[in-house]
């Protein structure tokens, strides 16, 4: 596996533990409101990693994890994405990845690991900056 590969999965990994911390504490104070058992399973917590990406990547053009590990997402132009981009790149990485990863493993990751399907889908491509700054500062 080669290294921006891998260290997009540490990213999501701290991103995720990030995200279902904040998760617990949103059902925590939904559950007496809203009852549904398949609300606080499947729409919570995909709502709260979401958002939370979303304002992220918008604001730093990098979530926690990507400043962690020197990685910031990019328009292949250059330039933090735009509203547009970050929203089909997520929608696409959760719904329609895997099917691609299925289909042909071996030309999943392009560029060194930093151009993945979702990437090619949006536009976007994640670069090393080797600075782990938070927002590029």
């Amino acid at each position: 596996m080669r290294s921006v590969t891998k260290k997009r999965g540490t990213a999501f990994a701290i991103d995720l533990a990030i995200s279902t911390a904040v998760t617990f504490g949103v059902e925590k104070l939904l559950r007496k409101k809203v009852k549904s058992d398949v609300i606080h399973a499947l729409i919570t917590p995909t709502v709260v990693m979401w958002s939370l990406e979303y304002v992220q990547l918008k604001n730093c053009g990098s979530t926690f994890g990507y400043q962690v590990l020197g990685l910031t997402l990019e328009k292949e132009e250059g330039g933090r994405p735009t509203s547009r981009q970050i929203v089909k790149r997520m929608a696409y990485r959760d719904f329609i990845s895997s099917l691609d990863y299925l289909k042909d493993r071996k030309g999943f990751q392009l560029e060194e690991g930093a151009l993945m399907p979702h990437d090619r889908y949006s536009g976007t491509i994640v670069n090393e900056t080797g600075c782990t700054s938070k927002c590029g500062k």
